[in-house]
């Protein structure tokens, strides 16, 4: 197989260290892996209670894809609510982009209507509805408490079930101290990226998780029928954090995925 070069978006509360796994297996196999932190996340060092929007959260992403030659394409591959901080860059550099791959990742169509029913579980899972996700997200007030929440960051009580529920006690171990505080303004914006018509041209695929207690399979299907990718893979035994509980598996479909490319 040519080389290609991929480059992971984490999700809410993670950074580039999450994919590490995956980084390691597609570099010892003759492909290139690229890690972003998003601002305020991994080792960034921005305040993420300081980030004003998905723009401002993304702009470490927007960085790395605007100094690419104009002559070379990355793969994206992107986790839970990273899918919108990827669909917003696919937006801006359509020809940067080779693959889009979402993994258990927030699917949606700039410019388009997304159901209450789903639009809520997104944002339970990014922190949005108060009422829902008081029960498993601590917030922080950077603007002081009479101001809405600047951060959020899942209990730590609810981090092995709704993160990593079939993964390795190691990784989790290891998550349990690199988890970070996610910047709340960041997630507003992922269900209303403008109309970008380019976007359709850049091929997806969509990566299911089986086991996953937070972006439950059935809610995953309902996004795919609003959006459908070129092509589904399904990890049958993962929870929502597939580099961690099925990350070989992950690996081989990300290479199959690659593999649907012309030369």
């Amino acid at each position: 197989m040519s080389e290609h070069h991929f480059v992971f978006v984490h999700g809410a509360g993670h950074g580039g260290w999450c994919w590490y796994k995956l980084a390691n297996s597609l570099r010892d196999n003759g492909h290139k892996a690229t890690c972003i932190d998003l601002k305020g996340a991994g080792i960034n060092p921005t305040d993420p209670n300081t980030v004003s929007s998905l723009d401002d959260y993304d702009e470490p992403l927007y960085a790395f894809l605007s100094q690419l030659p104009n002559d070379q394409k990355v793969i994206l591959v992107s986790h839970s609510v990273g899918g919108g901080s990827m669909t917003a860059a696919m937006c801006l550099f359509p020809s940067k982009v080779s693959l889009a791959v979402y993994v258990a990742a927030a699917m949606v169509k700039p410019g388009t209507l997304i159901p209450e029913r789903l639009k809520n579980v997104m944002k339970i899972c990014s922190g949005l509805i108060e009422e829902e996700t008081e029960k498993i997200w601590d917030f922080t007030f950077g603007n002081g408490p009479q101001n809405p929440p600047t951060g959020i960051m899942m209990k730590p009580e609810y981090v092995r079930d709704k993160f990593y529920n079939e993964s390795p006690m190691e990784d989790y171990t290891l998550a349990t101290t690199l988890l970070r505080p996610a910047p709340v303004m960041a997630f507003v914006g992922i269900m209303d990226i403008p109309k970008a018509p380019e976007t359709d041209k850049i091929p997806r695929v969509y990566v299911k998780t089986g086991k996953d207690h937070l972006f439950e399979p059935v809610l995953q299907e309902v996004m795919l029928a609003l959006w459908p990718p070129a092509q589904t893979f399904l990890l049958p035994d993962s929870d929502h954090s597939a580099f961690f509980s099925q990350p070989q598996e992950l690996y081989q479909f990300l290479l199959q995925a690659a593999s649907s490319l012309s030369p």
